[in-house]
């Protein structure tokens, strides 16, 4: 049998308030690995409270690479992360450890391992009318749009997710084709590393959303809209930055324009924070290849660990996946 001699590496995935920096970091103190953030708003400098950013503590003792690399006004993209952890993954094998993958953005896992579709540049034009219509009739309006026209990719995309939906809608105006019809008839290259995907998928939704909840509250506590004050005060950023759109960012925007009182506020975010963990919880439900992990189960960090030693151990055996 022939010897996948592929290098190594791990995808650590799960929902929001999971519990993946803290086994991350565990596996870490265990094996040669070195942790690579996915994660769409971890890339933004300024944002650490309301990303739940690991500590500087943390971060001192696991380096988590692409982290703090944008700076909010600058839009990050899933072809960016491919571009950035490419070579970070590279660099990892060369100094003899194995490149952990962590986070919760499953965009960006998706394109990483299976490959960028071959799809059209973006039009300006299209862009800010869509973005017109959006204002006049509202994002969730443009999702049941999207739906009548493809279903698949609205079922992947949220009702008030602006910036896949903008995308979604002008693909099918500049191709005549589906996003999900051109993405699924890409032709992505073997992907060069060989993968484990540990994946935390809790069976008590209740646990997580008040994992949440609490979680979001300490997260007010810290000050998190004291955070939000001072993106504000810079003057250069608004609320259809994709930054600013991430979950709890955008809520405290529009708290602070008056839209909710704080009570109000704090029920959003938490609802938009469990919407979102039902999202990567549907994604990872449909990867057949991870191996899953309940994170409130006691013996998580003893069955993680030996996922990952059989898979290190195994890496020279014949027939190995």
């Amino acid at each position: 049998m022939s010897i996948d001699a592929r290098p190594l590496a791990i995808f650590l995935m799960g929902p929001t308030a999971s519990g993946k920096t803290a086994l991350a970091c565990e596996l870490s103190e265990q094996f040669p690995l070195a942790l690579v953030s996915v994660d769409s708003a971890l890339v933004y400098r300024g944002m650490d409270i309301g990303t739940a950013k690991p500590d500087a503590a943390t971060l001192a003792r696991h380096p988590h690479a692409l982290i703090d690399i944008r700076d909010p006004a600058q839009p990050y993209s899933a072809a960016d992360f491919c571009a950035d952890a490419l070579p970070v993954m590279r660099q990892i094998g060369a100094q003899g450890r194995v490149p952990l993958l962590v986070g919760g953005t499953g965009l960006y896992f998706r394109a990483l391992h299976q490959g960028l579709s071959d799809l059209p540049q973006a039009d300006p034009a299209i862009r800010a009318r869509l973005s017109a219509e959006a204002g006049q009739t509202g994002w969730p309006a443009m999702h049941r749009q999207l739906a009548q026209r493809d279903p698949l990719a609205a079922a992947r995309i949220g009702p008030n997710d602006a910036q896949r939906l903008q995308r979604a809608l002008e693909v099918i105006e500049l191709t005549g084709r589906p996003l999900s019809e051109l993405q699924r008839g890409s032709a992505a290259t073997p992907f060069p590393w060989r993968v484990l995907k540990l994946a935390l998928l809790p069976t008590d939704r209740r646990t997580l959303h008040e994992r949440i909840a609490r979680r979001f509250d300490a997260m007010l506590a810290a000050g998190f809209l004291d955070e939000v004050h001072a993106l504000r005060a810079r003057g250069d950023l608004h609320a259809e930055l994709p930054a600013i759109r991430a979950v709890g960012y955008r809520q405290a925007w529009e708290h602070l324009d008056g839209v909710t009182n704080a009570a109000e506020f704090r029920d959003r975010a938490v609802f938009a924070t469990r919407q979102l963990a039902k999202r990567q919880i549907t994604w990872l439900r449909s990867d057949y290849s991870a191996r899953l992990f309940d994170p409130d189960q006691p013996a998580l960090i003893a069955r993680a660990t030996d996922a990952v030693q059989l898979f290190l151990g195994a890496s020279r055996r014949p027939g190995g996946r």
